[in-house]
């Protein structure tokens, strides 16, 4: 029987990080699961649910991970997962929207907030800030599922917190 691990590095961003560093993962035996990596900055942030052969110490998966140079002075976590390691449907993403605009504190809160009403679960969010002109630019990508009862009302409101914020908004149903 294979236990669940949750394996996360914050690192400086290098080329060929993500191949070396699910390369050794392959070599020492771990099946990937739900991975999710971000550039952060000039860092960068790796983080997957994991199953490990039995016999895989986590203290082991660090000690291999350290020694590759892509991580030179790299975080390494790797921690039992106790969550389920598959998601429900919840977490499936029903429509990718992007919202951009002049940056503004509260800007992710208040966006966010207006999922919460309509049940809607945001299952992926990236935001980054775009030099330009005399002020950044500010670039929000939101994956997020919502029922399909709900989509409609909950995309307006979406839509209409952006032109408060005086943002642009862009949806796409995904599938």
């Amino acid at each position: 029987m294979s236990q669940t691990a949750l394996i996360s590095i914050l690192s400086e961003d290098r080329v060929g990080l993500i191949a070396e560093v699910t390369g050794r993962l392959y070599e020492l035996g771990i099946n990937l699961g739900d991975t999710s990596f971000a550039v952060l900055g000039s860092g960068a942030d790796f983080t997957t649910v994991a199953e490990l052969p039995d016999d895989l110490t986590h203290a082991r998966i660090r000690t291999d991970l350290a020694g590759l140079p892509t991580l030179k002075g790299a975080k390494i976590s790797v921690e039992p997962f106790s969550y389920r390691a598959h998601h429900g449907e919840s977490a499936n993403i029903t429509h990718r929207i992007e919202i951009s605009g002049e940056d503004s504190p509260g800007l992710v809160a208040r966006l966010s907030e207006t999922f919460v009403g309509f049940g809607a679960n945001i299952v992926q969010l990236n935001s980054e800030r775009i030099p330009g002109g005399k002020e950044f630019r500010y670039v929000t990508r939101i994956a997020v599922w919502i029922a399909p009862d709900k989509a409609k009302a909950c995309l307006a409101t979406v839509a209409n917190t952006a032109e408060e914020l005086r943002m642009t908004c862009n949806v796409t149903k995904a599938g």
